[in-house]
């Protein structure tokens, strides 16, 4: 599909819009659509996408400046007229091409209204199939209230606009414009805008290929087991664990970083018990040992820690416990064996598993915990709804499949 964005700017200049127009960009660029950048202000970025600059876009544009002045006193001028002509001919020839353009605010604010004219003529004429992609409302602000005036152009904001397609950004927003323009809320589509986990985390691209690869991003809870793989450590005993959290109806998977043990040739052997074990618990595909993927160097066990929900150390010998101090800094929770070291270094501030404690009992605790946390609920509704994949797949895929149905209005 040939799709295109419109906007007073695009980045480098910072903004809210702005960083959602680049997220769109680059999802559509990477399904293979071509993507053609249509702005006032900006420069091309990283996304593999053609970049159109039309200067008098800009809403800061010496000439804008001017006639959005003269707007503000209730003056529809020749120069305003003037300049609507000149847009709706650059847009005209930009989007010819194009199968869809998706504006952002320009149906809804008055920050260029030349623009939001030439767009309005475009769309009205049936020249292109547009998203009227609305962040915010003019008519809704009292900020604004000094500059708008009834009548032309300025009742184009309240609007609604032939053979165009609104989209807003939150139920909440759906429920104003449908009020503002005189629609009903179901005619409004929402489509939120999302966060790109690695990105906002900085993870290591190495490490971003296996959250990809595993798909550790669906975990509930994702459990990280920071120790190398030698029989003192009781990974066992984390296994058992992972079991139960999964008859518990969790879907976790446990990540163990360490290497084999150095000193010990048996413990090739043990890693194999291990993996035999996991087999046997049915819990293979929600068990990785990191070394087996490769070196995890300092950078990457940043990430782990950044990504994982919860520290599991089920250790039966400890000489000190290293991990529990570096999850103090990540600010996990521990659970952690109940033995001197960890308890002298973690203090009152680790779960602590009783040696007695049959795996179903500290997984129902387990769970327990993780339902009563409100960060880790958040997490969770973050990664299950507001991704930028998963908007995308659910929200805008879809809403784009459907606008053919525009020609038929």
């Amino acid at each position: 599909m040939r799709i295109a964005l419109l906007h007073y700017s695009v980045p480098p200049v910072i903004g809210g819009v702005e960083s959602t127009i680049a997220a769109h960009a680059r999802l559509f660029a990477a399904r293979h659509d071509t993507v053609k950048i249509i702005a006032g202000r900006g420069a091309p970025f990283d996304a593999p996408c053609a970049f159109h600059r039309v200067p008098e876009m800009d809403s800061r544009h010496p000439r804008v400046e001017i006639v959005q002045r003269e707007l503000n006193a209730g003056n529809v001028s020749d120069a305003f007229h003037a300049l609507t002509q000149e847009l709706t001919d650059a847009l005209a020839r930009l989007l010819q091409d194009c199968d869809v353009c998706l504006a952002h605010n320009i149906a809804t604010l008055h920050k260029n209204l030349a623009l939001s004219a030439a767009l309005h003529h475009l769309a009205e004429t049936r020249r292109v199939r547009l998203l009227a992609w609305s962040h915010d409302f003019a008519w809704d602000d009292p900020v604004y209230a000094k500059e708008l005036h009834d009548g032309a152009p300025w009742d184009l904001l309240r609007t609604a606009w032939k053979h165009t397609q609104y989209v807003v950004v939150s139920e909440a927003r759906r429920q104003e414009l449908a009020r503002l323009l005189g629609l009903q809320p179901n005619a409004i589509v929402v489509a939120p805008p999302g966060v790109n986990v690695m990105e906002f985390l900085g993870v290591t691209d190495r490490v971003a290929q296996w959250v990809a690869q595993f798909h550790w991003l669906d975990a509930a809870p994702l459990l990280l087991l920071p120790a190398r793989v030698t029989r003192r450590k009781n990974i066992e005993r984390a296994l058992e664990i992972v079991a139960a959290l999964r008859d518990a109806g969790m879907q976790p998977q446990l990540l163990v970083m360490g290497p084999l043990g150095p000193h010990n040739p048996k413990n090739r052997a043990y890693l194999e018990e291990l993996k035999t074990r996991a087999g046997a618990l049915n819990i293979s595909n929600a068990v990785h040992w990191l070394q087996e993927y490769g070196v995890v160097d300092d950078a990457m066990r940043r990430d782990l820690y950044a990504l994982a929900d919860a520290l599991l150390l089920p250790s039966a010998r400890e000489g000190f416990g290293i991990p529990i101090l570096e999850a103090g800094l990540a600010r996990l929770p521990i659970f952690c064996a109940a033995i001197p070291p960890f308890r002298e270094t973690a203090g009152e501030n680790a779960h602590y598993l009783k040696d007695d404690a049959v795996p179903a009992q500290i997984a129902s605790e387990m769970r327990q915990y993780f339902l009563q946390d409100e960060r880790y609920r958040l997490k969770q509704r973050v990664l299950q709804h507001h991704t930028w994949e998963k908007i995308f797949a659910s929200r805008i895929v879809p809403l784009l499949q459907g606008m053919s149905a525009l020609t038929d209005n």
